[in-house]
């Protein structure tokens, strides 16, 4: 992993915490001209650093954990962004009303002081493993032979793996930032604190399952039927959500459960289709198509729910109009699943491995070392001294 991993840490925190905190003074120049613009300059850098930073954390675990519990690690990692979610979803609100907007503000900029602080000494510590292990140079001499171009030459199985990606959490996120509105149109009986709740206990399931999700694909492999699997059991939940009257507590957990198995095995997926000099690359992009469809997916959401107020109640023909749209992103996730799963058993069925070390490659064996193109194995073939060595020989 090159040095300027950990400097990417500490800029791209730093940015997370000149964010907050820049949108936090925002809020004391309430009915000024400056309000406005410091408070989008403060939004853009927190985006521009959380975003990067969500990269590469990804790319620190699956380097890592490739091979020892990557799952695990992915299930634990969610466990804890989630518990940030539930967290948001019962405290903050509380804390507003006790404190103020101005100090709830700036506590959001005090944890990211300490996220902040945690970078920097998990940037310490993988230059630490990395120096005991021998690794500095390997992973140096490799990733200086990635080229921009090679992101076009990236394998069939990853593209089809991040289209899955993008189309499972197209009917995911939208869902739950419109979620609480949705109850509450549809379902008279629930009050504003009742509906946050209730859309919130999909991240209350994916806390309290994605460590034990994680653990189980480690053991059974299988990721891309899970794939498959979690893309078909989310159809049911815009189906009952849009057409009938079941409480919606029993949809959100049940989306919640699909998308902690989804999350467990999607994202470790990733680092067993790419070669391990391109995989922050790799995870990059993913993170970018799945941030731009997501982003999509709101607009068309906007435009079929059709209003600007949050006030004024919403018609169910339009709920469900939205539910249609969460429900045709969910099928696209089954074709390009499938698709995933032909693909990946023509090339060896890395992806559904049954064993808790299916990840766990050699240090020459193709899979680590899997070619661009077809046509660069001859030159790997001859590169076979330089290839990256696998830190479970430690």
């Amino acid at each position: 992993m090159p040095s300027t991993l950990g400097l990417g840490v500490f800029l791209f925190s730093l940015l997370c915490v000149l964010g907050s905190a820049i949108f936090a003074l925002g809020s004391h120049f309430k009915g000024t001209a400056y309000l406005l613009p410091l408070m989008l300059t403060g939004r853009l850098l927190f985006g521009s650093g959380n975003g990067s930073l969500t990269i590469v954390q990804n790319r620190i675990t699956a380097f890592w954990f490739r091979g020892k519990e990557l799952a695990l690690a992915f299930g634990l990692t969610l466990a804890f962004s989630r518990l940030g979610s539930v967290l948001n979803f019962f405290l903050t609100q509380r804390f507003q009303s006790e404190y103020g907007l101005q100090w709830t503000l700036w506590g959001g900029t005090l944890l990211c002081v300490l996220g902040f602080l945690s970078a920097i000494t998990v940037s310490a510590l993988d230059k630490v493993g990395m120096t005991q292990l021998g690794l500095d140079g390997v992973i140096q001499a490799e990733s200086r032979k990635v080229r921009i171009q090679d992101v076009k030459l990236l394998s069939l199985r990853y593209w089809l793996l991040v289209l899955t990606i993008m189309f499972f959490y197209n009917g995911i996120f939208p869902f739950i930032a419109d979620a609480s509105k949705f109850i509450q149109d549809k379902y008279s009986d629930y009050t504003q604190t009742e509906a946050s709740y209730i859309a919130g206990a999909v991240y209350d399931s994916s806390l309290v399952l994605s460590a034990f999700v994680g653990i189980l694909i480690d053991y059974v492999g299988l990721r891309g039927v899970l794939a498959v699997a979690c893309a078909v059991l989310t159809l049911p939940v815009f189906g009952l959500l849009a057409f009938t009257f079941v409480p919606p507590l029993v949809s959100t957990i049940w989306l919640g459960v699909t998308y902690s198995f989804a999350a467990a095995s999607m994202w470790p997926s990733i680092p067993l289709v790419v070669p391990q000099a391109t995989l922050g690359t790799a995870m990059g992009l993913a993170t970018s198509v799945q941030m731009i469809g997501i982003g999509i997916s709101n607009l068309v959401v906007g435009q079929i729910l059709g209003t600007k107020s949050s006030d004024s109640k919403i018609p169910l023909w339009r709920w469900q109009q939205m539910m249609i749209f969460m429900l045709a992103n969910t099928i696209a996730c089954i074709i390009t699943s499938v698709l995933l799963n032909v693909v990946d058993h023509r090339q060896g069925g890395m992806l559904n491995k049954m064993s808790k070390r299916s990840g766990a490659l050699p240090p020459s064996t193709p899979s680590d070392r899997e070619p661009l193109v077809e046509g660069e194995e001859g030159q790997n073939e001859e590169e076979g001294s330089v290839g990256s060595p696998s830190i479970n020989n430690s």
